[in-house]
Parts: C-alpha cells; structure tokens; sequence
C-alpha cells in the first residue's frame, strides 16, 4: 500500500439511487429539526438512515439540510413515505387539493394530477412533454406553479430573472421539477441559456454543455442533466414553434375565479402539499420499476411530438375513462395547434404551392410566380412587403424546400411527397389533389 494512501471510504452525498441489489433510496427532509436523512426501501419497508454503506465501499449520505435550497424550500422534498391506498384513490386525492386551492378547467386537472404523478417515476420514459399555465399578470399563474409544483418530485423553484448557473446545477444535482415562473425571456427564443435547458430536457441522454476551467484555468467542459418534467408559466409564447409543441397548455385567463378559493395561500396548503408528497414517495417506490412507456398507447392520428407527450402521461393512468378524457382533450388541442398554424404566412405559402403544383403539373416553379400568388391572395393581410427575397427565405427555412437558379431565374422542385407532408401540417385542404 502507498505511504499515506487514505484508506476511508467515499462519503458521497446522495440524493436519490438505485443499488444493485434493488434497493431505492431517496433523500428526505424534516421541517421540523431541518435535518436531511435517506430513505431507504428494500422493496416491503421503509428505513430512514445518516447513512447507508454499499457493497462497493461507498458510504452514501444526504445532502446537508442546511444546504441553501433545501432551507428556503427552493427544493421541496417529502419527510418520509405514507401510504397513498390505490393509485385511484390518490390521483383523486390530489384533484381534491388542486380544487382548494386553485380553479383549472377540468381536463388541465385531470391531465395536471397525473403529470405529477408521472414526475415521481419520470426516469422509466425516454421522453417527457411540459405543463405550462399561461396568461397575463393576475389570473392565478403563480398560484397554479405553487400548488401543482409543491407536489411534484423535488419541485425546484425558479423565476426568468434567475441567473443560469444556479439552475443548471440544482438540475444536475438533485434531478427532479423545474417550476419555472415568468419565463418570458427577453433574450431570442432560440439562444436564452433558460431555452437550451427547455428544448434539451425533454430527451434522455442530451445534457448541456457548459464551459467550465479548473483551478489551474485549464479547460474542463461539463454536461449537465436537464432532462425531466417542467412546469412553467408565462404571458405569452415562445417564438420557436419546436419549443412551443412541447408544452401541454393551460389558459387561466378564460377560467373564472370560483367561490371558496382563498386569495392568499393559507398555511395549510404546506402541510397538505408535504402530506402528498410523503404518499408520492410511497407511490414511486412501488411502481418505479413497473411502469413504462407503452407503445400499444400511440394514437396514429396525432403527431410524432403529441405522442411523446402523451404516451408517458397515459402510462401512469389506470382509469379507462381518465385515459379516454385525456386523450380527447390532446386531439382537440392538436387541432386547435393546426389551426393556429393554419393562419400563419407558411400554410398560406403551401397553399399557394399546393394550387401552382396542381396547376402546373409537378414541374418546378419560379420564386416570382409563387410571390406574385401569395400577394393576390394574401397581400392585404400584411403590413410588410412581399418580395421574391423574402419568399425564397420561406421556402428555405420555414418550409425547407430548396431554392436553385435556372437561366436568371429562381426555382423551387418541390416533391408531391413533400408537399402533402407540407399540406397536412399546416391544415390546407388541397394536400389531398397533389400528386
């Protein structure tokens, strides 16, 4: 043995982790004493340790309870497991406490209790979608992320004016719900750090990364874990389409205030949130290993994107009726997202595409032609100018169709394939006649 060589064991400080031999084990937090310590199940009970030794040498501990999130409860964690009865009773129980505290419609509270429900076995799916509540000032945004984000695994509090760094490392660190308030960015949709951790945690296995430099100022890059459920609000929406399908979305400013509902959050709602995460606890230590994405529940008739929210919500649902409600309410709000995109420039530009193709018999069609259609129908809808230039940029970014230069002149090839891909996307009638 090396002189000098330490031969105590790593003491790790833990927040959750499955052993070899089975075993989960889960950080928890008493507000009573504010003391950290690890629960630790076996499979039929529960201990409750300082720490906890692995068969490799390890000494797992918990994160410190006075470490800073934890003590202002920018992290909320259960105290101990309870148990919930049947996953029935306790998707029911938590609408009960969505109602006193809060209005939702009534598919966002179904689909909203068993969103949280799926963040406590959120690491069993490879993709997971985002709830947002959105709205102007006043209409209850906030209270709705305090109290759906009070019960979700280790709900991780946040505004839009907190700096990056510390968000990508409580992510990292204890890997549970980002709850995210006022996330209307100043900065573009497609740069802000606070976008690239919503656009990269939807996806197991695409961490950020970060530059970083050692004490010696040498180079040391850092991939930090953002994936995992996300609950955000904001007053409007984000500019990149892509970032905005991933959003489950609730509109509180149509819901009107309901008799009952107090206008400051009263003491109790702490104890009835730390009451149902100690049985969520409970409910994630008997079913991490036993749910999982179900492929038999992709719905043909919506979109890729749709199904990847969708699929990993269902897979917690054992209620037929529950799972038939929620399905409805993700087709009508698909349809009412092809709507939308139905009056955008692009669907009117495949519309004009779609009607010069079928005109023209499939052979390639200038840039100026295409233009000079989208102004007769279209022009008066726009304050902008229409020109050849920014038609040709549409093609090509929005629509990505390529644009080449024949004898002087601009040209799109446009593939009937393609374009009634086009069609269907952007809900235009005529994909069906293009061939």
């Amino acid at each position: 043995m090396a002189k000098g060589k330490s031969t105590t064991p790593a003491r790790i400080p833990t927040v959750s982790r499955i052993l070899p031999d089975g075993r989960m084990v889960e950080l928890v937090y008493s507000r009573t004493d504010r003391t950290t310590k690890l629960a630790v199940w076996d499979g039929k009970e529960t201990a409750l340790v300082d720490e906890l030794k692995t068969d490799i040498g390890e000494i797992l501990v918990p994160i410190s309870g006075s470490n800073n999130l934890i003590q202002h409860e920018a992290i909320v964690l259960p105290e101990k497991p309870e148990s919930y009865g049947t996953t029935t009773e306790l998707v029911e129980e938590i609408g009960r406490y969505f109602d006193r505290y809060v209005v939702l419609s009534d598919w966002f509270r179904r689909v909203a209790a068993y969103y949280v429900l799926s963040t406590w076995v959120y690491e069993a799916f490879q993709e997971m979608g985002y709830l947002r509540v959105q709205a102007d000032w006043g209409s209850g945004k906030t209270r709705a992320l305090m109290v759906i984000g009070s019960i979700c695994q280790k709900g991780f509090f946040a505004s839009g004016a907190s700096t990056v760094s510390p968000i990508f490392h409580g992510l990292n660190t204890f890997r549970g719900t980002l709850i995210l308030d006022e996330a209307d960015f100043r900065f573009s949709d497609l740069t802000a750090e606070l976008c690239k951790i919503l656009n990269n945690g939807t996806v197991q296995g695409f961490p950020v990364l970060r530059t970083a430099f050692t004490q010696k100022k040498e180079f040391d890059p850092r991939a930090f874990h953002v994936f995992g459920p996300k609950i955000v609000a904001m007053r409007k929406s984000f500019d990149d389409e892509a970032l905005e399908s991933r959003f489950i979305t609730e509109r509180m400013d149509v819901l009107k205030f309901r008799e009952g509902i107090p206008i400051n959050l009263p003491p109790e709602q702490k104890e009835e949130a730390r009451q149902l995460r100690n049985r969520l606890l409970q409910y994630r230590f008997d079913n991490r290993f036993n749910v999982q994405a179900n492929p038999s529940l992709v719905d043909p008739t919506l979109t890729p994107r749709m199904n990847q929210i969708l699929v990993p919500l269902l897979s917690v649902v054992e209620r037929a009726s529950d799972r038939e409600a929620i399905c409805a309410a993700m087709t009508a709000l698909e349809a009412d997202r092809i709507a939308s995109r139905a009056m955008s420039i692009e669907a009117e530009l495949v519309d004009v595409l779609a009607e010069l193709v079928t005109a023209e018999t499939g052979e390639p069609i200038g840039i100026a032609a295409i233009t000079t259609s989208l102004i007769d129908r279209y022009g008066r809808d726009y304050d902008r100018p229409i020109t050849n230039r920014y038609v040709g940029s549409l093609l090509r970014t929005r629509l990505g169709l390529k644009t080449y230069k024949s004898h002087g002149i601009y040209m799109v090839a446009i593939d009937p394939e393609r374009l009634n891909i086009l069609c269907e996307r952007y809900g235009s009638t005529r994909g069906a006649s293009v061939q």
